[in-house]
């Protein structure tokens, strides 16, 4: 191999520019340059090209690298121009790279997602840094690759492989990508720019180039590859049969098994077009950006960057505390858990094992990252033990007499300026701050059941919490990896109050001729993944009976639910005590209708004298929706939710309202505001007072307006 002197071409001179060029010691470096995660932007295509095209002219070349400068390599596609022309599609650029008659190495730092990964997968060669994070997520905005992606990735990690990381829109560490044999090698210890050039001058001489597209289809599927697009198949019938993508994403796959590649990415651009205009794609988009803009707290922007919480507490080890607990070790953060009692601490931290042995179990974790998470919980029973925590959050049953006394104790034993949080679920955020002498440091933390599993965490603000303090607790909760979003303080705050009605709705409807199946199967075909009632029975019917009692002693005008009181007080609190709105049978958690249930809804119906009737599909779900989008309306005019879409993540995330459908008000607006307050002005004509429209709606139906432009009135 001839020797090359260095010689470095300047960059582009017009600092506008987001692809960067410039040749050293004979290896053209063509740089993605589009702060602040290199999202491949209007011009970022094109310039790729170009560099490429100037690459191969270039006499002095003989191998070329596409990298990313900061932080990452190329972090997909804007997703905003999803639905708008682009002028040059990621199909285009990644030929380009991959016609190069001279090699291309992509070398992959941070992210490397969805049009970046399928960039790099039309490079002719891959090495990465071990942070590199690899994903084709397009499942999750309800659309599939559209840069050959499924085609290139099939072909160099094999349709099991590829049909798992495309299904799951998951995240491919550097190391699983190189068993995968997505990436060639890792670079650890050394400059990936410098590595990437040394690779280079590595592989400049080599012929033929590796060309995914040159792999022949008829690939013969092994039996564990013919097992996993069975599996897929059945998989996607399952649990996707609302969604088109995760389809469409499984005959691409196959077809690049069975079809010339030009074929395959034909069929794969057919698909993208029509899943891009679909109202399916336009939800998960919606939703994507809802989620990043619940992030935002109006008010705290010159509170400074929040802290990183480095040590906390829970006080009560049930249920609720020990998933907390887990929470705070799954993020590397060390924690204590209180409990008065030798005996309740016991079984909270055999719970908290038990659970982790599950997972190890089911191959979801590492015996030894059980044992390095069990050694970040410690059980103590002295206030005292967690008086240095930055953060602690009350976790005990919802008892305001309980609450308040803690609230007193964590005053006079935490250090000034720790986090005290409620997980309390409906009660007023002051109540706890004014048995302290610091309410500015109170907030809620409300973790949704399994706190361990589940997303969602909604801090509650209350009329004295600092600006500081709820900055602090949606970074401690995102440090946990949870999706937060900011209510005011009100009887269940935003989450459970704009779901109290649909579950009143939906208790109501039993006593005029409903059954528990009958709701549950309209909401599943709806796109829950469970119904209501059989989600109900998981939870505990318990859990709000205590809460339906307080606000019965609060209101003598409360519509009490007889049905379920009548249940949990015949002992019957869901899969825990074996009964609920079903039965479960020998440890079975399959819920199997009860015949004890129609018997207490005919008495309850019976002793009031409610009419019985048939319900259509369609009645059950807008009865159970509007009811909530009704009252969601009226949280917003009252200032407890800043935001429509806060709303709409709080929905997502903590009642697993079908993500395809945007969020409670998204999917409102699908249906029309103006329909919508018609047909709650109706029930409240027929029902009375709990149907009373609220005003922005009223105003938004007047105005032909949409429901998520709507406005949240400032906490």
């Amino acid at each position: 191999m001839r020797l090359h002197k260095q010689r470095l071409e300047g960059k582009l001179m017009n600092q506008a520019q987001t692809v960067t060029y410039a040749v050293e010691d004979g290896v053209a470096l063509i740089a993605v340059n589009n702060p602040p995660v290199n999202a491949l932007a209007a011009g970022v295509r094109e310039g790729i090209m170009e560099c490429v095209m100037r690459a191969n002219a270039d006499a002095e070349v003989d191998a070329i690298v596409l990298l990313g400068e900061g932080k990452n390599f190329i972090a997909g596609a804007d997703i905003r121009r999803l639905g708008s022309v682009r002028p040059v599609s990621t199909r285009k650029s990644a030929a380009t790279l991959e016609a190069s008659d001279k090699p291309v190495v992509a070398a992959m730092h941070g992210y490397a997602l969805g049009g970046g990964l399928e960039h790099a997968l039309a490079c002719h060669y891959r090495i990465a840094s071990p942070d590199a994070r690899l994903g084709l997520p397009e499942v999750k905005l309800g659309i599939i690759p559209a840069g050959g992606g499924t085609q290139r990735l099939t072909r160099i990690a094999g349709p099991a492989a590829s049909l798992d990381v495309i299904l799951s829109g998951r995240h491919v560490g550097a190391e699983e990508a190189q068993r995968l044999g997505i990436v060639d090698a890792i670079v650890d210890g050394t400059d990936l720019r410098t590595a990437a050039i040394r690779f280079a001058r590595g592989v400049a001489s080599r012929r033929p180039l590796p060309r995914a597209r040159d792999s022949a289809q008829g690939i013969e599927l092994t039996e564990a590859e013919a097992t996993a697009l069975d599996a897929a198949r059945k998989s996607i019938t399952k649990k996707s049969r609302h969604l088109k993508a995760p389809a469409y994403a499984l005959e691409c796959v196959e077809a690049a098994l069975t079809r010339p590649f030009d074929e395959g990415v034909a069929l794969e651009e057919a698909r993208f077009a029509e899943l891009e205009s679909s109202e399916e794609s336009k939800a998960l988009r919606y939703a994507f950006f809802a989620e990043r803009e619940a992030a935002k707290i109006p008010g705290a922007e010159s509170t400074g960057k929040a802290p990183r919480i480095r040590s906390a507490a829970v006080i009560g080890a049930g249920t609720m505390g020990s998933g907390i607990a887990m929470s705070y070790a799954d993020a590397g953060i060390p924690v204590k858990v209180l409990e008065v009692t030798r005996e309740a601490l016991d079984r909270g931290m055999l719970r908290i094992r038990d659970t982790y042995a599950v997972r190890v179990k089911r191959g979801s974790l590492s015996q030894g990252e059980m044992d390095a998470r069990l050694a970040l919980i410690e059980g103590v029973q002295s206030y005292e033990a967690i008086a240095d925590c930055d953060a602690v959050v009350e976790a005990v049953f919802e008892r305001i007499d309980i609450k308040q006394e803690i609230f007193g104790r964590l005053d006079a034993v935490m250090k000034p300026g720790a986090l005290l949080l409620t997980n309390s679920s409906a009660i007023d955020i002051d109540i706890m701050a004014n048995a302290t002498s610091r309410p500015q440091d109170v907030a809620g933390a409300h973790f949704f059941a399994p706190a361990n599993v589940m997303k969602l965490c909604e801090v509650v603000r209350g009329s004295k919490t600092a600006p500081e303090t709820v900055a602090n607790a949606m970074k401690m909760a995102r440090d946990m990896g949870k999706v937060c979003a900011v209510a005011g303080s009100c009887d269940g705050f935003a989450a459970n109050r704009s779901r109290v009605p649909m579950m009143t709705e939906m208790m109501l409807m039993l006593e005029e001729g409903a059954t528990p199946e009958q709701i549950d199967k309209v909401m599943v075909d709806f796109g829950y993944p469970m119904g209501p009632f059989a989600v109900n029975d998981i939870s505990g019917l318990d859990v709000s009976y205590e809460g339906r009692k307080r606000r019965a002693a609060a209101n003598p005008e409360y519509r009490k639910l007889h049905v379920p009181d009548r249940l949990v007080e015949m002992g019957r609190k869901g899969q825990k005590t074996g009964a609920g709105w079903y039965a479960y049978h020998d440890g079975d958690r399959t819920p199997h209708p009860d015949d004890v249930v129609k018997q207490v809804i005919a008495q309850v119906a019976a002793e009031f004298g409610i009419p019985q009737r048939t319900f259509t599909d369609e009645e059950i779900l807008h009865r159970l929706l509007f009811a909530s989008v009704n009252e969601a309306c009226k949280i917003l005019e009252e200032g407890k939710a800043y935001r429509v879409s806060d709303i709409d993540v709080m929905w997502l995330y903590g009642f697993g309202f079908p993500r395809h459908r945007g969020g409670l008000m998204y999917w409102a607006d699908t249906v029309g505001a103006q329909a919508v307050w018609q047909q709650v002005t109706e029930w409240h004509e027929r029902y009375g007072k709990r149907w009373q429209p609220g005003r922005l709606l009223g105003e938004i139906a007047a105005a032909g307006g949409a429901l998520r432009e709507a406005k949240g009135a400032s906490l």
